[in-house]
Formats: structure tokens, sequence, C-alpha cells
């Protein structure tokens, strides 16, 4: 159940292992891999380059410690493997992302599907399970609508519907006997309606440091200035590993960004000092330093107070311990959150208690198994989301094979 990168690997990795089984994919809407298709702009993060799972684990704020051992099952290096056998070359860029060499998701879904029809997956779209029963005598029968009604009895059972921001729409997995644990929203940026930076749309600087006032929560990494607040991998990462504590303070609080994040207030002091003894004759507003872009200079020099016609040497101390916190400590006064893009993701889902993750198959229901974002596993940007679906969609894709039939 679910059409996207989760369920279309369980279902190719289930039918490619026993060709005898009847493996149907069902998908509620006729949009099949919609992820997939808007992933990293249209491009498809497919995955990130990691050869170990120690390294891979890292990048998880929820199941980091679940997902060791089925990485070593199926990692990362096994995805690039998985796609180049079907004629996918992926690539690898400086920061790490994997794409399709042909920067197209629309690569990586047709490889989804052409490998889903050879293997002879019955794919039904527009069509709804309203209703699941486990059977007496193991399986379960599912009540279909839409397009393809009927009654189906299946001996196995893949959820892979994705995760979903309302905890009610959990209800029909509790119905089951699974415990949810609440879904909150990860990888969104901050709305900032009185931002300091208003005035800077576009704006990007490509080492910042993002923390929350008052928390333990901070992120190092590019930050983009946008209409709204601010953006960037900082932020989303940042929103990813506190989505719990954010979602508690109802996304209200303050941001503070450092500019400058290999610096402390001692050593920026010094070396400002240092620098006005040998160009004191320049003008502070005019004359950028450390590499930032030229408006955001100017914008933390305004808010220090800091003329247009003063120079170095004529800088008041009280106006340059105004612009040290601006550089180290611009605050934010956060009023919400905005989701990233098309890509939500979702905190929550399934505790990973009750799922052996050898196999994927739920501790409380024979032959139900699950994977993707359904369950309670989310990684930050970078293609660790889809990883954790390859990975889950595949072990469970093989133990649904090689499990005897009812």
């Amino acid at each position: 159940m679910g059409g996207g990168a989760a369920g279309f690997f369980g279902a190719i990795a289930c039918a490619e292992a026993n060709p005898h089984l009847r493996v149907y994919l069902i998908e509620k809407t006729g949009k099949l891999l919609s992820k997939v298709r808007i992933s990293g702009g249209g491009r498809c993060n497919v995955t990130h380059a990691a050869d170990t799972p120690a390294q891979l684990v890292q990048h998880y704020p929820r199941g980091a410690k679940q997902l060791k051992e089925p990485f070593k099952q199926f990692g990362a290096v096994d995805t690039v493997r998985w796609f180049e056998r079907r004629g996918v070359r992926l690539k690898t860029e400086a920061d790490g992302r994997m794409f399709p060499v042909t920067d197209s998701s629309e690569t990586i879904a047709q490889a989804l599907l052409t490998a889903a029809d050879k293997a002879g997956v019955c794919i039904l779209t527009h069509t709804t399970a309203e209703h699941i029963a486990t059977l007496p005598t193991g399986g379960f029968r599912l009540h279909l609508t839409g397009t393809h009604a009927q009654e189906l009895e299946v001996a196995r059972l893949l959820i892979a519907t994705g995760g979903a921001p309302k905890a009610a729409q959990y209800d029909w997995l509790r119905a089951l006997g699974h415990t949810i644990a609440e879904p909150v929203p990860s990888l969104f940026t901050f709305n900032v309606p009185e931002s300091p930076l208003r005035d800077l749309p576009g704006v990007s600087v490509p080492h910042a440091r993002v923390r929350i006032a008052g928390e333990k929560l901070e992120y190092e990494g590019p930050i983009l200035v946008t209409h709204w607040g601010v953006s960037g991998p900082a932020v989303l990462k940042l929103s990813a590993w506190g989505a719990r504590r954010l979602h508690e303070l109802a996304h209200r609080h303050t941001a503070l960004v450092s500019w400058l994040p290999t610096y402390t207030e001692d050593s920026l002091r010094q070396w400002l000092l240092n620098f006005r003894g040998q160009h004191g004759k320049k003008l502070v507003a005019s004359n950028p330093l450390f590499g930032l872009p030229q408006r955001l200079w100017r914008t933390l020099t305004e808010q220090a107070g800091i003329g247009a016609e003063v120079k170095w040497n004529e800088l008041p101390s009280k106006s340059q311990n105004r612009l040290i916190e601006g550089l180290l400590r611009t605050a934010l006064p956060v009023q919400g959150k905005t989701t990233y893009k098309d890509e939500f993701v979702t905190c929550g889902g399934v505790v990973l208690g009750e799922v052996d993750m050898k196999t994927m198959q739920s501790r409380r229901v024979p032959g139900l198994y699950f994977a993707g974002e359904v369950l309670d596993i989310d990684g930050i940007t970078g293609g660790f989301n889809f990883q954790a679906a390859w990975t889950t969609g595949y072990l469970a894709g093989r133990a649904m094979a090689d499990a005897p039939t009812v």
C-alpha cells in the first residue's frame, strides 16, 4: 500500500525475489512516485555518498540506532548498484548528495516503473483500502474502493503510505494494534515577519551557525535569507534535529544567527582591533569584511548605528560592540514555519520498537510490514529520507517473498 519510493522498492524486491507471487501495489491517487518526481528541484536526490552504515546513521534525528543493521543489509552503495544495474548512473556532488547523471527525477521514476513492470507487479491506482481485516488463518482481507473496487485477500501486507501531518490520520494503524509516535513537521524554514533582514531576500552565506535561544539546538551550514524569513541547509537541518522541541514551542522562538561561526567574541574583537590599526581610514559600511555579502554587511552596520561616512579609526566602542553582536548573534524572532517546497517530512509514525528491523515485519501483527516515512524515521536533507525508504522497502519486500505462504 503506497505508490511512493518505499512502496515501489518493496513491491519490486518482493516480485523479483519470488516470481511466483502475485504482488499488488495499491495507490489511492493517480500519481505514482510523486515525491521522487519533485525531489531535489526535479533532479531527485537519490541518496548520499556514504561507504558505511556508521556514516549514514549520523544524519537521522529519529531512527539512527535502529537503522544500523538495515544499512548493513542495504546501504547507499547498494542503492547506487541497484540503479546502475537498471541503466541509471548516479553522480556525487561536492556536498555528498547523489543525483542521476541526467539531472532529471524522471530517470529515477521511469527506472522504478520499468522494474515494477518487468517484475510483474500489478499496480492499482485510484484505489483505496477502506478497511483492513486480519484473517483467522493468517493474512488480510482488504476492502478496496475506487477504480479497482473489490475484496482482496492477501497473505502479507506492506504499509508504505508515507508520513501524515495529523495524528488522526494514523488511527487505522492504531486499529491494527500499533502505537504511533505523534507526528510533527520536520525539515521546514523559519517565518520571521519582523525580520531585521527583511530587505535582503536572496542573500546567502555559505557558512553560518543558527542557534535557538535558550535551547541546546544549533546547526552550522549555508543559510539563505528569504522574503518570509530564513532558509537554507543550516535552518532545515536544525528544524529536523529540533522538530519535537520546536513543535512544543509552537514554532515561536528566537533564532540567533552567527555569520562568523569560527569566531568567538574575544577572537573577533582582537581581529577587529588589528584591522583598525592597519586600515583605520577605511569606511566601515562600504567595505565588507570576512567575505560577507555587501548588502548583509551594510544592513549589520546600519543596525549597529554606523553612518555611511564613519571610518574605522572613528568608530565608537559602543557601535563596534553592536556590530560584533550583529555578526555573532543576529536575533530573529521566529513566528511560525514554512514547509520546505513540497517535500514535507514527518517526524513521527509507527514506533520502531514494534517492528523487527531485520525484516520490517510488525512484532504485533504477523504478516504486516512497514517501510518508509510511515515509520518513526526521518533524516535531514541530502538524500537520507530516500535512502531510508529504499532500505526499509527492500528489506520488507525480500522478507515478504521469503515468508511461507498462508
